[in-house]
């Protein structure tokens, strides 16, 4: 009888997640299979200055290539030159450069994914043990975020956390109350962060 092998630990660890993840809801199953970065927690993630931007046009290799976003918010595309990705999601700016490139190739197909998300950070101040700028890697929530911070300090004031957020160059304050989020009382305050979000604890 022939002996099959047996599966190395990289594939079990792969099943094993699989297995985890089979029962999520079933918004997270339907969600589009194109890596985007790891960052977005929220709606469509918004492309920043320093992130990678992988550019896929169909059949067109000299065109497909990854570009950084500068700090101007702007990346250099061959054709089209200098355009403005910061503040936009992936789907746009791929949108925009298809037609774009519309005047010079006939129908091109353009795919665009963010294969590094460094611009995708949040920040924690105040009366923590660690402050400083952390990266937002996948979902984190308010909880998560000042864990990564070391904690409250002890005499922080727990139940006057803001969460300063900007969008759209609008400024929010979002409020959280760490002491009903400890014992349970509205974890509904348990936010998800967004890029660019300042914890800040008084």
């Amino acid at each position: 009888m022939p002996r099959h092998p047996s599966p190395s630990p990289t594939a079990a660890i792969l099943l094993f997640a699989a297995l985890i993840l089979a029962p999520a809801p079933p918004a997270e199953a339907q969600a589009p299979a194109p890596a985007r970065g790891p960052e977005q927690v929220e709606g469509d993630y918004v492309i920043g200055p320093g992130d990678v931007l992988q550019i896929f046009v169909w059949k067109e290799p000299d065109l497909t290539r990854d570009v950084t976003v500068r700090v101007d918010g702007k990346i250099t595309v061959p054709l089209l030159g200098d355009l403005a990705a910061a503040g936009r999601t992936p789907q746009q700016l791929g949108a925009d450069l298809g037609k774009a490139l519309g005047r010079f190739l006939s129908s091109p197909q353009v795919t665009l994914g963010v294969s590094q998300a460094n611009s995708s950070r949040f920040y924690v101040m105040g009366q923590v043990n660690t402050p400083g700028v952390f990266p937002l890697a996948g979902r984190v929530s308010v909880l998560q975020g000042l864990a990564l911070a070391g904690g409250l300090r002890e005499f922080a004031k727990a139940d006057g956390i803001q969460i300063i957020r900007v969008s759209q160059g609008t400024q929010t304050f979002v409020p959280v109350n760490y002491k009903k989020l400890e014992d349970g009382r509205d974890i509904s305050q348990n936010i998800l962060l967004r890029p660019g979000d300042t914890i800040l604890v008084p």
